[in-house]
């Protein structure tokens, strides 16, 4: 009866110009282990929403777990680089980074510019999927014309992947425009289906419909942290799935291709709502270590140390794990002499690890190095 309830895609080697328009039979995904996994996901979230709203500076976390996101959004990509390269990378220049670097800050500033675009404007749209795409790839490429021969298969996608086809995107711009047009309208609706069970099918349809040339995996990964900041879930992007999908890459695949073979819906619902709930508790342990961590630097540097605004110093050496004496000149902190004196002295301390790489001398805080490598 379910696959029923959903016209599959009978051909996998044929654009599947036939996704079906959203939303989609209740009865696929109305079942008891759903709605039990749906109040567990849910508990999960509230708890590290209600966790990351007391903290003061919730910058300092945003800014350390969304460049840990990019991290491993890439990885699923095939682009990766080291934490030092990453963490050295975020301290300088883009222009001086490596290339795999500066795809994954590319990834984190899209994180932020799309946060910022649906704080103004309130909705999801056309333009901002587009500036999304353009901000990861950094591109001023649009839709995917129909000539661009995309497949999705075993060890990749495009005409040079290796392996058999699994899945024919659309290849037609207007079925394409349709159907990213019917999934935002399926974003902003106000029905009467939890945003979670939302956001799940709203992640599959967008990667089904694989509007863009490249880039379409992280740019989906994207919108599912955006969708519950827009829905009120979350106050800022702090949460993010790409950890729990890389370690689960096989079922994520499979899971989206039994979607469209089987129409097997609640499988992959049950998928991410799974991963919903584990990403959230992980998230707040992750919280409660760098927080612990920062408080009890900050003890005992007042303790043992005479340091001037020592908040402001702690501050900062957990906004990133790699500091230079730049940031404190740059930000009006501290002059030049005493930034240096200072992160010398916290050497000393063994509160931080100076590092010396391609001549430049960098900070390492090591506390918080340790908890973003967990």
């Amino acid at each position: 009866m379910k696959k029923m309830a959903y016209k599959i895609n009978p051909d996998r080697n044929k654009p599947w110009n036939e996704i079906p328009s959203l939303p989609i039979d209740r009865s696929l995904f109305e079942t008891i282990e759903i709605y039990k996994l749906l109040g567990e996901a849910k508990a999960a979230l509230g708890k590290l929403q209600g966790r990351s709203a007391i903290i003061p500076n919730q910058g300092l976390l945003i800014n350390t777990i969304s460049l840990q996101e990019a991290k491993t959004s890439s990885e699923i990509e095939h682009i990766f680089t080291t934490d030092d390269e990453l963490y050295k990378a975020y301290s300088e220049a883009l222009s001086e980074s490596s290339p795999a670097s500066r795809e994954v800050l590319r990834y984190r500033e899209a994180l932020w510019s799309g946060f910022n675009y649906l704080k103004v404007k309130g909705r999801f749209d056309r333009d901002y999927f587009i500036k999304v795409f353009q901000e990861i790839k950094q591109t001023s490429d649009k839709i995917r014309p129909p000539f661009v021969d995309t497949t999705i298969k075993q060890r990749g996608s495009g005409a040079s992947g290796g392996g058999t086809v699994i899945y024919t995107p659309p290849r037609d711009v207007r079925v394409i425009e349709e159907k990213l047009d019917n999934l935002i309208d399926f974003l902003n609706s106000k029905g009467d289906i939890d945003p979670l069970i939302k956001m799940a099918i709203a992640h599959f349809q967008f990667e089904a419909i694989h509007p863009f040339r490249d880039g379409n995996g992280r740019t989906g990964r994207v919108m599912n942290i955006h969708y519950l900041t827009n829905q009120g879930l979350l106050d800022y992007p702090i949460l993010f799935l790409s950890r729990y999908i890389l370690d689960n890459k096989e079922d994520y695949y499979l899971g989206l291709q039994r979607v469209s073979q089987r129409g097997d819906w609640e499988n992959w619902i049950a998928f991410m709502l799974k991963g919903i709930k584990e990403t959230s508790e992980d998230t707040y342990d992750k919280i409660n270590a760098i927080t612990n961590a920062k408080d009890n630097i900050l003890q005992y540097l007042k303790e043992n140390g005479e340091f001037l605004r020592t908040e402001e110093l702690v501050d900062f050496i957990f906004t990133q794990p790699y500091t230079k004496v730049s940031h404190f000149v740059g930000a009006g902190v501290y002059a030049e002499k005493t930034a240096r004196n200072y992160l010398n002295e916290l050497c000393a301390m063994q509160v931080l690890e100076k590092k010396t790489i391609s001549g430049k001398h960098y900070y390492l805080n090591l506390e918080l190095y340790k908890i973003l490598s967990d």
